[in-house]
């Protein structure tokens, strides 16, 4: 059991102030600060915390306790993360991702390009309630559509990302969705139906943003690549419709409720098959061409799932999106997101993260103060704790009774978590959120940050919407006439 005592404010503070200094002279030194800067960062600052830990009573075992928990929490993102890279490449090698971007160039005219993909992320997303399975497939296909067309990635990027969170953020199949309501003490449906109100005005923005943006966006020679693209596509890969069964299979794997790893897996194993099948000529460049095909499909399919994997076509200038990093990619990621939870663990372990929520609890008077409060508690905790699940589950607890006091009904508290929580992990390059998207799109975490418009706007909307008193569900109306119900 904890024994130490509580911490200061400013003794609370000290680490993240700390960690804040670091990241930026990282940000100043480095080209790559996510090559092992930031890691040393996190680690550093949690070393701090943990010294202040023991200087206010902690033992070792319960700082190494909490921070073994915090771990834990993470493994499963850590996984799914290594599956991802896996999928990438047996999904390269199969000619699935080349296919998908061969046909989209098809379909897809430039000028709705942008709108398109929030509009296709959306759907998959609200289908599969997987943000993280729709940007490591259509998402990545669709970044390369639109490479192709000559748009600028870090936007491709924020348009995907934007689709894939608001279908994560509403679908029943979404974790984050079943555990905010869980926490706020309502049922998902409610819970569903009453996000609706900020949720639909913000992704509304969010598309009209984008058809603007595609229709302003300067194309020029590109468009006119188009068919040299697909020809190089074509002149390296054996380009089927039957392909498309790969990613259709996953979906409906993920729909019918499989959990994301093996579901993730699946597809994996779909990849290397699919390649066996449609790419010999690739199967057999990638193992030296020599000896049987049996053996040559075994080395080519492993490697491209455990290590890099790169298909070179006639364009130049496409090359670049069929290389895959494999399982080896994601280790600087993974070795952020262990870094993170390490400092997030000692933090929550010595009680820092629960004084600085307290110190903010303390400031909310009024109904717009509490939620104002509670959705700057979310984005604290996707900084400072480094995940999502964390930035709805420590503010649904420390905030529960606060909006009890304040008659608002649970639901308000479960969408503000939502609202704020669930969508800002990606925008922290050191969340697990956050790290995951920039490795699997290819794309820094703070190029796409301006474009991930649906990420904004949400936790800006839920606060706008406290302050006009709009949709602000109180217990017994009558004491609050002013509140719609």
């Amino acid at each position: 059991m904890d024994k130490g005592r509580a911490p200061s404010l400013w003794e609370a503070l000290t680490p993240i102030i700390f960690l804040i200094i670091l990241l930026t002279m990282n940000v100043n030194l480095f080209d790559d600060t996510l090559a092992g800067s930031n890691q040393i960062a996190l680690m550093t600052a949690a070393a701090l915390a943990a010294g202040i830990g023991v200087r206010l009573g902690f033992t070792w075992e319960d700082i190494r306790r909490k921070l073994l928990k915090t771990i834990d929490s993470a493994m499963p993102a850590i996984i799914i993360l290594l599956l991802i890279g896996a999928l990438s490449g047996t999904w390269l090698i199969s000619g699935v991702i080349p296919a998908l971007i061969y046909y989209g160039l098809e379909v897809l005219h430039p000028k709705i390009f942008l709108f398109a993909a929030v509009f296709i992320s959306m759907l998959v997303s609200l289908a599969t309630g997987s943000s993280w399975s729709t940007i490591a497939t259509i998402g990545v296909a669709l970044l390369g559509i639109g490479d192709a067309m000559g748009i600028d990635k870090a936007i491709i990027a924020g348009a995907i990302i934007s689709g894939a969170y608001f279908g994560d953020k509403m679908s029943p199949l979404s974790d984050t969705t079943n555990l905010a309501p869980a926490m706020a003490g309502t049922d998902i449906f409610t819970h569903i139906r009453y996000m609706m109100y900020t949720t639909i005005p913000s992704i509304l923005i969010t598309l009209i943003i984008f058809l603007i943006t595609g229709f302003n966006y300067e194309f020029s020679e590109q468009i006119q690549d188009i068919s040299r693209v697909q020809a190089a596509i074509a002149g390296s890969f054996t380009v089927t419709p039957w392909l498309f069964v790969v990613p259709v299979v996953l979906i409906l794997l993920i729909i019918n409720k499989m959990p994301p790893i093996p579901a993730i897996a699946s597809g994996v194993l779909l990849g290397g098959i699919f390649a066996v099948i449609f790419q010999a000529h690739i199967i057999t460049d990638l193992a030296g061409g020599s000896g049987s095909y049996l053996r040559a499909s075994y080395i080519a399919v492993m490697k491209s799932i455990y290590g890099a994997t790169s298909i070179h076509t006639d364009n130049e200038a496409i090359n670049r999106l069929f290389s895959s990093g494999g399982m080896a990619g994601m280790l600087n990621t993974i070795w952020l997101i262990l870094s993170a939870m390490i400092f997030g663990g000692v933090m929550q372990g010595t009680g820092m993260l629960k004084r600085i929520t307290q110190a903010i609890i303390r400031l909310a008077k009024s109904d717009a103060s509490l939620i104002t409060s509670t959705a700057a508690s979310s984005i604290f905790f996707n900084i400072t704790a480094s995940d999502q699940y964390i930035s709805i589950v420590v503010p649904g607890e420390m905030f529960h009774d606060a909006y009890d006091k304040q008659g608002l009904k649970p639901e308000v508290l479960s969408r503000t978590l939502e609202d704020a929580g669930t969508v800002t992990s990606v925008l922290v390059p050191w969340n697990t959120g956050g790290a995951t998207q920039a490795k699997v799109l290819g794309v820094a975490t703070i190029d796409y940050l301006p474009y991930a418009i649906f990420n904004i706007i949400s936790p800006l909307m839920t606060v706008l919407f406290a302050y006009l008193k709009i949709k602000i569900r109180h217990k017994n109306p009558r004491t609050n006439p002013e509140s719609a119900r």
